[in-house]
């Protein structure tokens, strides 16, 4: 028996009959030879931690643009934080941890630099519009391995499509944009924990707003403390989650919800508007707005840079992809490089 057999029997012995074991994936878009060392989502996840897309979000924006603190959250350390508190929630309902992880983190790859400002000029100027979620697919589909994709199996490629709660409820009524599986559901959840309380650190530490300033009902329901905020997120899913028939139905403690769902409307007036943020945002709006246009109209220019891996695309889409795979300083060098003028010997 190899060693990928015996963890595909501990799966079946000790995991809840609502985890989406490794062994009764739906599989790949191709078929492989099944590893002998390690499960299906045991390969995702390391496909996803070795591509150069998981690479680059160390230098793309959270929610401060390019931040020179050494303390400050990137998009890198914003999935480690989705994959720790995935994880924990998952182990506590004896689902598939290995799902939740390869899940969380591949779930941000297709984000923009500069945040929700990058996602934001992409959706405006390309045709059909973008979500850095159907990019994150699109990128584990397409753009990664020289135009071939990393291969994932099916429950990884939803639950990374359908990890995005919007700016409405955790998760959505329609049954059609809820992952297929109980571990997209936990990175749903994992997801908005992960950000309300690291954007609300970070906002502190960068002294936009005071530790004081948050809501009373935030401080008494959730607590005072940064770690002790996450537990109680996380308790209130796991307490109110439910079997019910043949599947396992999330919810959070109606208390709770309601002060994440204050905590959130908070940090949008208070963090992702203060000027002092929504100011840079505006800036590097119009540094990727002058970068799309000069690419869409140079595709010589485009050529070299991207390769021509991608060419039965449309222009106007490989343009998307190739912006909303820059980090933030490579925008801001190539920026400088195209715009500013350069001094003649």
């Amino acid at each position: 028996m190899s060693i990928r057999q015996t963890i595909e029997d501990r799966e079946r012995e000790y995991l809840s009959p609502f985890a989406r074991l490794s062994a009764e994936s739906r599989g790949r878009a191709i078929t492989e030879e099944k590893c002998s060392i390690r499960a299906e989502f045991q390969r995702d996840r390391d496909r996803i931690v070795y591509c150069k897309a998981f690479r680059r979000l160390k230098h793309k924006t959270q929610v401060f643009l390019a931040p020179t603190g050494d303390h400050c959250r990137t998009r890198l350390t914003h999935t480690l934080e989705v994959s720790e508190i995935g994880r924990t929630i998952a182990r506590s309902l004896q689902l598939n941890e290995d799902l939740v992880e390869a899940i969380s983190l591949g779930h941000d790859l297709g984000h923009t630099p500069f945040g929700h400002a990058g996602e934001s000029v992409l959706n405006e100027l390309t045709p059909g519009g973008f979500s850095h979620y159907r990019q994150s697919l699109r990128v584990v589909d397409v753009l990664e391995n020289e135009g071939l994709g990393l291969n994932l199996t099916y429950e990884v490629r939803d639950g990374i499509v359908k990890h995005s709660k919007g700016y409405g409820e955790v998760l959505p009524i329609a049954n059609r944009d809820m992952p297929k599986t109980a571990e997209g559901c936990v990175v749903r959840y994992a997801d908005i924990i992960a950000y309300l309380n690291h954007d609300l650190d970070d906002a502190i530490r960068s002294r936009v707003i005071n530790k004081d300033d948050m809501p009373l009902e935030c401080k008494d329901v959730l607590g005072r403390r940064h770690s002790q905020r996450i537990y109680t997120m996380i308790q209130g899913v796991i307490a109110s989650t439910r079997p019910e028939g043949n599947e396992l139905v999330f919810g959070i403690d109606k208390r709770i919800g309601h002060a994440m769902q204050q905590l959130r409307n908070f940090l949008y007036h208070n963090v992702y508007r203060a000027p002092q943020v929504h100011e840079e945002f505006v800036k590097a709006s119009k540094l990727l707005r002058d970068l799309y246009r000069y690419c869409l109209n140079n595709k010589d220019f485009l050529e070299r840079e991207m390769g021509s891996f991608a060419e039965s695309m449309s222009l106007e889409r490989r343009v998307c992809d190739y912006i909303a795979s820059m980090t933030d300083r490579y925008a801001q060098n190539m920026y400088q490089q195209i715009f500013w003028p350069r001094s003649i010997a």
